[in-house]
């Protein structure tokens, strides 16, 4: 799990919104970027200015997908019609 501390309500909201429609956030923090789904955003009450701790759960990237063969152009079905 990737934990990151934000006070920027803007953020704050985009991760929240991730998290109720259960979409993927990605967060940069220095040189590092991780995505994944976001499993908690709680509020630290005893800090001025407000300050939220963001729980991430990290997501491997998937590979891509090979390209299928081509298919052939002809009509498969042509033979019916003759």
């Amino acid at each position: 799990m990737f934990t990151y501390e934000t006070a920027d309500q803007k953020e704050v909201r985009r991760f929240r919104i991730a998290q109720f429609n259960g979409r993927m956030a990605t967060v940069k923090a220095g040189e590092s970027t991780v995505t994944g789904f976001v499993r908690s955003v709680l509020e630290q009450e005893s800090t001025v200015p407000q300050r939220w701790t963001i729980t991430i759960v990290p997501n491997t990237p998937k590979e891509d997908p090979k390209v299928p063969r081509p298919t052939s152009r002809l009509r498969p079905f042509a033979d019916d019609y003759f």
